[in-house]
């Protein structure tokens, strides 16, 4: 028996908490059963708004351990060698709601915090080095035909695809998504990537541009969409399964963290735009560099408390850590924080999950959740600059000016850009069998929609290569006459041996 007693949220200790107040066995309720009210009432307010999108995730906690020596690049606290982080990673579906199936085709959100001793660093990406888009006006276009269809509340391929057509800047990830890559088993088994160009800056204050990489050191692995298919009529959490058994028999995933350095003024060096989300930096202009190794070693003891009300955002940085011009990075510095605010309060980084493990001091006041106070060390000192010894701007943080030119337009982000040689690099990477399941893969998520998104999309994947194109237009053949054969069987089957079938 436990000697722990029941209490209320106040503390009162609950004496019964099996029966309600009523006034006899069969008489009405009593509006004096604080007890049951508190409980009715907290029971209604479980549950906060489910993310707009990632709403399906994973996590985990773990350490960041630098073996590698980076710090001519960056006098962040963090990545100095020998260095070891606490932090928490949460992996995610894009398009599917919280209770969507862990094994569907999408894109995987990659999101770490890392509690260093300067702040809380969070790096916000997915398991895909590109994305859809590269100019957030089009961010919420892009997401709503991931969404329901207003009309039907049912997924729309005719809105992807009719989006994605329109949008050839979306090729590379589209291609990445349709491959054997698109469908991974689990978290464990996949990459991870801070797909921003991030910039460092060392201790001469001095910067250049970067990108993060999170190599699996398990190994890849992916379900077909007939096994995925077969594993959603089994389970629909079978990667948060995976992940949790696997952190608890202690069998610890790992990912190999590597950094691509790109001088500063390399910019405009090179007919791709580093700063562009659809474009990688080929390897051979800029070699990965092993700088550590993540480890996962730690499930949260309260899934909601821990995972769900995790908040990353791009804007936590810490010294010798900062943005670049991409326009994506841009935009996600205010929308990812503004997101938090709205779904967990104005107060969301003081939750135990996002607060910081070093000394926060800030003048921000009073709202919704403020359980902690003045952070300032002073009751006098809750405006800036005062006289009882506030905290005070700290100008050692001032980061090197950045180099911007051109004057303020809305620039079409369309001009000059090849949004295909890309694509076709990644396309003679495949092999043959890793070929035909792209092909497939692609007719079978195409299936349906209008023969003119059809053909447009399709104009597409031939700039990207000839075979691309044939490739995927046979497998749509394939499909039209697979299922006119069928409908054809069904409809020479008798009435009552169709309805048995």
């Amino acid at each position: 028996m436990t000697d722990k007693k029941l209490t209320t949220t106040a503390g009162a200790p609950v004496a019964d908490n099996q029966n309600s107040l009523s006034a006899g066995p069969r008489g009405p309720l009593l509006m004096q059963d604080y007890q049951l009210l508190e409980k009715l009432a907290h029971q209604n307010r479980e549950r906060i708004p489910e993310r707009t999108v990632h709403a399906k995730g994973w996590g985990a906690f773990g350490t960041l351990t630098i073996t590698g020596d980076i710090s001519k690049f960056t006098k962040a606290a963090a990545l100095q060698p020998g260095a070891k982080t606490e932090m928490l990673l949460r992996c995610s579906t894009v398009a599917g709601e919280l209770g969507a199936a862990d094994a569907e085709r999408d894109v995987r959100g990659f999101a770490i915090k890392f509690y260093t001793t300067e702040g809380n660093w969070d790096l916000v990406g997915n398991n895909t080095p590109v994305f859809f888009v590269r100019d957030p006006y089009k961010f919420p276009d892009f997401i709503h035909t991931q969404k329901r269809h207003p009309k039907t509340n049912m997924r729309s391929p005719t809105a992807m695809w009719d989006f994605w057509s329109l949008s050839p800047e979306s090729l590379h990830q589209v291609t990445i998504l349709m491959s054997d890559r698109g469908l991974p088993t689990d978290i464990r088994h996949i990459n991870g990537y801070g797909s921003h160009t991030y910039s460092l800056i060392n201790a001469k204050n001095e910067r250049v541009w970067v990108k993060f990489h999170f190599k699996t050191m398990q190994g890849h692995k992916h379900w077909t969409n007939k096994e995925a298919a077969d594993i959603v009529g089994h389970t629909r959490e079978s990667t948060q399964e995976d992940l949790f058994t696997s952190i608890e028999k202690g069998d610890f995933p790992k990912w190999k963290v590597q950094v691509q350095i790109m001088p500063e003024a390399d910019v405009g060096k090179h007919w791709y735009n580093p700063f562009d989300l659809t474009k990688v930096w080929p390897h051979g202009d800029y070699p990965p560099i092993d700088i550590g190794v993540m480890e996962l070693n730690r499930n949260p003891e309260n899934y909601f408390a821990e995972i769900e009300q995790a908040a990353f955002s791009p804007s936590n940085i810490v010294p010798g850590i900062s943005f670049s011009p991409d326009k994506m990075l841009q935009a996600r510095i205010f929308s990812y924080a503004d997101a938090h605010r709205y779904r967990l309060g104005t107060h969301y980084e003081h939750l135990p999950v996002n607060a910081p493990k070093c000394p926060v001091h800030h003048y921000h006041k009073d709202g919704p959740m403020n359980f902690f106070g003045q952070q300032t060390g002073s009751t006098d000192a809750y405006y800036e600059p005062n006289s009882f010894n506030g905290p005070v701007e700290d100008k050692s943080a001032l980061e090197p000016p950045l180099a911007i030119s051109g004057d303020a337009e809305r620039y079409n982000h369309r001009d000059g850009n090849d949004d295909y040689r890309q694509v076709t690099a990644l396309f003679n990477l495949f092999d043959k069998d890793q070929k035909a399941r792209l092909f497939t893969n692609i007719a079978e998520a195409m299936w349906g929609i209008p023969d003119f998104i059809a053909e447009r999309q399709l104009a597409h994947f031939k700039k990207v290569h000839p075979e691309y194109e044939a490739g995927v237009r046979t497998a749509l053949e394939h499909m039209t006459r697979a299922k006119a054969s069928e409908a054809t069987r069904q409809q020479k089957m008798p009435q009552g041996a169709q309805a048995a079938e």
